[in-house]
């Protein structure tokens, strides 16, 4: 099985993350911050990963810190999770509606960390959570994770639905980029990711 347990100590956050990429999407998600929770436990489903997220951090500065450091151990725990990469798809592009709104993820388990991030007209905060944190969100991960990753939001209204159906599409992506294949080899002419 394709797994990693991850723990991560700062003076800000004590994360304990652990990931298995060939699960069947179950999730135990506890950050501190209720609509990652929400988002993450979505992740996990379509994904159908299995997710065990235990996060104490400095909430009483605000939720930054946390979702951050919440995307570097994911970010860290996939990759380690990858292994050599051998035989997997690589690739994968999911457009998920959710409602009103439509978003589209794709990535390329590269090696290369990039983020294209094409996501407007989110209000300022969905309940507590402050919006701009998404972004951060997938900055860690991608920075981590050695993967490239486009989002694009199409279009929506209601914030919620938008950043709902981002994540959607995340979990998605992951579990056909990560998907093994018949093929032999590392999916790459130049023979490493």
């Amino acid at each position: 099985m394709r797994t990693s347990t991850i723990e991560r100590k700062t003076a800000e956050t004590e994360i304990a993350l652990t990931l298995n990429l060939d699960g069947v999407g179950t999730s135990t998600i506890q950050s501190g911050v209720g609509f990652l929770d929400h988002m993450l436990v979505l992740t996990t489903m379509h994904g159908g990963l299995d997710l065990e997220v235990a996060c104490n951090g400095d909430l009483e500065t605000d939720q930054h810190h946390s979702v951050e450091d919440i995307g570097i151990a994911l970010g860290t725990a996939f990759k380690e999770a990858l292994g050599t990469k051998e035989s997997i798809e690589r690739y994968a592009s999911v457009t998920v509606p959710m409602d009103e709104a439509l978003a589209t993820v794709s990535m390329d388990i590269s090696g290369r960390s990039f983020l294209v991030y094409n996501v407007a007209g989110l209000k300022e905060k969905i309940g507590a959570f402050d919006t701009e944190l998404v972004e951060e969100f997938f900055l860690a991960f991608t920075r981590h994770a050695g993967v490239t990753l486009h989002i694009n939001l199409q279009y929506g209204k209601n914030s919620h639905h938008m950043v709902e159906s981002i994540y959607k599409a995340f979990g998605r992506a992951i579990r056909i980029a990560v998907t093994k294949n018949d093929r032999q080899g590392i999916p790459s002419t130049k023979g490493i990711l």
